[in-house]
């Protein structure tokens, strides 16, 4: 167990008394722990035992506990018989049948190389890893009701070269990155380069989901950068053999899934979800159109060190892991904006608990939907304790298709937004593997400002060595920017006040600055506080009968016709035995 997790950290030796439970606390570390327990030791190991582990020692007990793994083994699946697609591929083709031209699920990255580039050896790289994954040439196709994968033979690859200046570079990147894909006939993967300068260029690569995930990126830039090295040095690449593809994933967890793992983990998800699926009503400042325009815009939030060291204290203190505690700060802006006593947020999970799917391009990630809950009485100390319980147990149950969940409740369908949640939060730790040495070339990555949104609103705060970083990324339909910059201060005033003092009510944590304060307070009015709501708008009626009290569309009432429209309805209601007290449900349309 030393031995895979020194290997999994990249360090010499894990000692018995390390902090297992602040190691463990990243998901994908953790993951790679127990996928190598299970390829070497044949053991299954729960993530649970090892976020619960204080040491070493205390894993190793866990893990003798452990059972022998169910999982059936992967096999190479017969390339000549109909290849199927896995659960997540399934969606994205019904997706994009819906909006073949969106450009909403396009995979984007950017590289600045600077230095001396051999662009043949750079072209000859990319063909070297296209023939090493089958996934980058692979199409989809419909036969009936059934959605096919086929994997091309091995070709040239087109790496397009153009020069650009520097002011235009960033608008050239958005335009490249937002063209869309043709499933059908591929190829999924567009590789562009943008020469700046003899020795500055910028490499823009674009995927379909279809074919890739976000960990899948980094292994695409690892091996292509060992490939140029090794084409720019005339030898032979030193790439291990991949053993298996993405097609034998796809088959094996179809084999997986319908050999009953399916039903114990959809069984699960049943009861932490439930029959009823709400949508989590955010105050916007437009009404949510009928389809998603997947427009968006991104608000970069600063977060200074101190607050950063601080939350890790606290995380520490109350024993859950940093991204347990923004999770929490997050649901709890929901919650405090949204005024539901039920907030559920999307969080993506690597979904490559397998050793032998670590190395591969494809698409592997899942989504699961995490709630929280929430009453007037509760802590933030409380609300910890119960994101860490809901993240855990989660982690047991990931690997059930988020496309089968939604299968499996029925979400009223809707094009205006996504199903089971319309927020998600991504929190992971920087890949230092984005930023390498060549002879002669640096190689790192390049921000610029995506303009897609897929969800309301997205949360990705990314622990690097220099401290936190959060990026809030909002669909352009439904905020403005400056509605934006207001939830990012609420969010990181939220934060704040958990480090002062987690031990506060949720309803009582500081969501206002100091200047909105004082805004606010200027424009306090008193209203007679022994009168009903009723009464004050009968005495706004005699007061200013002609005067208009509402409008909306064109049309608009006085408060004349307002007072006698309500009365007319109240004695309605009270004919059909309504009185204090009693509940009255209405259906309106949105206005």
């Amino acid at each position: 167990l030393a031995a895979i997790w020194s290997e999994v950290l990249k360090v010499e030796q894990v000692g018995l008394h390390d902090n297992f439970f602040e190691l463990g606390g990243h998901s994908l570390l953790a993951t790679q722990v127990t996928s190598r327990i299970r390829q070497r030791l044949e053991l299954e190991v729960s993530l649970r035992s090892l976020f619960e582990s204080a040491d070493l020692q205390t894993f190793a007990q866990a893990a003798g506990q452990g059972s022998a793994s169910q999982a059936p083994a992967f096999t190479v699946v017969d390339r000549s018989q109909p290849l199927p697609l896995s659960y997540a591929q399934q969606r994205q083709w019904f997706l994009w049948l819906l909006e073949p031209d969106s450009a909403a699920y396009n995979i984007p990255s950017a590289l600045r190389l600077k230095g001396e580039l051999n662009i043949e050896a750079l072209r000859s790289s990319f063909a070297a890893l296209i023939a090493r994954h089958e996934t980058l040439r692979t199409t989809f196709h419909q036969e009936g009701d059934q959605a096919w994968q086929r994997i091309h033979p091995a070709s040239d690859f087109d790496l397009a070269v153009e020069t650009v200046n520097a002011e235009a570079l960033q608008a050239r990147i958005v335009e490249e990155t937002a063209q869309p894909f043709d499933l059908e006939h591929g190829p999924l993967l567009r590789a562009r380069l943008l020469r700046l300068s003899a020795d500055d260029h910028v490499l823009v690569l674009t995927l379909h989901h279809i074919v890739a995930d976000g960990w899948s990126m980094p292994v695409m830039v690892d091996e292509v950068v060992r490939l140029y090295a090794a084409h720019c040095q005339g030898i032979a690449p030193q790439l291990p053999a991949l053993a298996f593809q993405y097609a034998d994933y796809a088959a094996w967890q179809r084999q997986w899934m319908e050999a009953g793992e399916q039903s114990r983990q959809l069984d699960y998800w049943r009861r932490r979800l439930g029959d009823e699926q709400p949508l989590l009503e955010l105050p916007t400042d437009r009404p949510r159109p009928l389809q998603q325009s997947h427009a968006g815009a991104r608000l970069d939030i600063g977060l200074e060190r101190e607050l950063v060291e601080a939350l890790k204290a606290t995380a520490r203190q109350q024993g859950v892991t940093l991204f347990m505690l923004l999770l929490a700060s997050f649901q709890t802006l929901l919650h405090r904006l949204s005024g539901q006593a039920q907030v559920r947020v999307g969080v993506p999970v690597a979904n490559r608990n397998r050793a032998e799917t670590e190395g591969l391009i494809g698409f592997f990630v899942n989504t699961q939907v995490l709630d929280a809950r929430f009453d007037l009485r509760t802590t933030f100390a409380e609300l910890l304790q119960q994101v860490r319980q809901t993240a855990v147990q989660a982690q047991a149950h990931q690997d059930l298709p988020f496309e089968q969940l939604v299968e499996a409740l029925q979400p009223e369908r809707s094009m205006s937004h996504s199903p089971l949640f319309q927020v998600l939060f991504n929190h992971k730790t920087e890949n230092p593997g984005m930023a390498q040495e060549l002879p002669g070339l640096r190689i790192e990555g390049l921000d610029w400002e995506e303009r897609t949104a897929q969800f309301d609103l997205v949360l990705n705060t990314v622990e690097h060595g220099a401290g936190l970083s959060a990026i809030l990324t909002y669909a352009t339909a439904l905020f403005d920017p400056a509605t934006a910059e207001r939830l990012g201060g609420y969010w990181r005033n939220l934060l704040q006040g958990i480090c002062q003092d987690s031990g506060q009510r949720v309803a009582q944590l500081p969501l206002l600055d100091a200047a909105e304060l004082v805004e606010l307070q200027a424009d306090v009015q008193r209203y007679p506080s022994a009168e009903c709501a009723h009464v004050l708008i009968e005495a706004q009626v005699a007061r200013t009968p002609e005067a208009i009290a509402v409008a909306f569309a064109g049309q608009a009432l006085s408060y004349d016709q307002l007072n006698r429209r309500a009365n007319r309805l109240a004695h309605k209601l009270r004919e059909q035995g309504v009185g204090p007290d009693v509940l009255v449900g209405i259906a309106v349309e949105r206005g």
